[in-house]
Parts: C-alpha cells; structure tokens; sequence
C-alpha cells in the first residue's frame, strides 16, 4: 500500500535546497513553491503533502504526529531534544554554532552574560567548559547584545562570518557543525516504515552521487 506521507518542510534556504535533493531522488514537486502562500501543499499522484513551517517548528510538528517526516538543521534538534528519530544527515545548509564577541575582550569573572536564541546549547557547551554563565535569550539581532554592553558574548549560526565581520565581532571557539536532518515521528515509522525507508534510500543515492 503507497500510505500518504505528510512532511514538514522549513521556509527559506533550506527549504530550497532540500526541495532540490527531493526533486533530484525522483519527487515530481512545483517549481517555485516557496513563492505561494498556501501553507499546505497537495501532490496527490504522489500520496505527499508537505507543510510550510518555520524551521523551528518543524520538529515540534513532527513529534506530535502532524507531520510523518520533516526537515530540520542539527542545531534545531540540540536545541530542542525531541522524541523523532534523526536517519539521515542531507548535508544540506552546512553551518556551525560558534562562540563570538568584540575582539581583544575578557569574559566577566562572575557569571559572565551570553546572548542567544540557543540558551540549551549554550547552557551545555559552557557546563563542559567548566564555566558557570547567565543566558540571555534573544531571538533576532544576536550580533547587537555585545555591542551595546548587553553580553560578554554571544553563542550563534555562523554560515560565512560575514555578519561577524560587519558587525565588529570576531569568532572565539567553534562549538559544532550543523547541516539538515531528515527526521522521522516514531509511530509514523512504524506504520508507514516502508514508505519512509524508500524515501530515505532516494535521498540517500542523491547525497552520495553529489558527494561523488
């Protein structure tokens, strides 16, 4: 039975790359979906539809059943520490989580301030490190906290630095990559472990013949 996979899809540059690999492991998608508004998208020949979501939404739709499948970047799922199951690295959106700040500066001795939309990682990393920190969460504008005197430091997404740069801010430790992972609600695996195991293999091919 071709049982209909449901699959949780983030908006922006991920998006238009993992709807590249899909395109290229044999799924017959729109050209330009990213330009409609529709939130949900139907292609009924091929039993799929695919959800527009915010990336960081993705795995909350998917580990509550609303979604089959999703797509979500490593730091997402650190972060967050869902119940899905992670099966395949797309290597897509490649990235890391760094530790950054104003160049030349000391960290406050006394529970030094980090700012970030990462308060889990950032949490973890520094435990490790043997430090003891005040988070301050902030969702947008990272790179301004140190700036203005709010945050030693900030733990963010670095793709090329060039924010880093404009900004002022240099890099101080790199803490760890982050590409896009295909994930998997547990149920929906196994009842539908077949289909899902099929797209994984399609996907699984494409990656390895551009890796080639």
């Amino acid at each position: 039975m071709n049982e209909s996979l449901t699959i949780a899809m983030p908006k922006g540059r991920i998006f238009e790359e993992a709807a590249e690999l899909m395109k290229a492991a044999g799924y017959d998608l729109l050209e330009n979906m990213e330009e409609t508004r529709k939130l949900i998208l139907q292609f009924p020949d091929q039993n799929i539809q695919i959800m527009m979501a915010k990336p960081m939404d993705v795995v909350t739709y998917v580990e509550h059943g609303a979604a089959d499948i999703g797509i979500a970047g490593k730091d997402v799922l650190l972060e967050q520490d869902r119940d899905v199951y992670e099966v395949l690295d797309l290597g897509i959106s490649p990235c890391y989580l760094a530790v950054a700040g104003l160049p030349d500066t000391q960290m406050g001795k006394i529970a030094p301030k980090i700012a970030t939309k990462y308060p889990q990682i950032a949490s973890d990393y520094f435990r490790e490190q043997g430090e003891q920190i005040e988070i301050i969460s902030l969702n947008g504008s990272i790179e301004l906290a140190p700036l203005i005197g709010l945050a030693d430091r900030i733990v963010d997404i670095v793709s090329t630095g060039r924010t880093l740069k404009e900004n002022g801010l240099v890099e101080y430790e790199k803490i760890v990559d982050v590409t896009s992972r295909l994930i998997v609600n547990p149920v929906s695996y196994r009842l539908k472990s077949a289909r899902i195991d099929e797209m994984v293999r399609s996907l699984s091919r494409v990656i390895e013949e551009n890796a080639v």
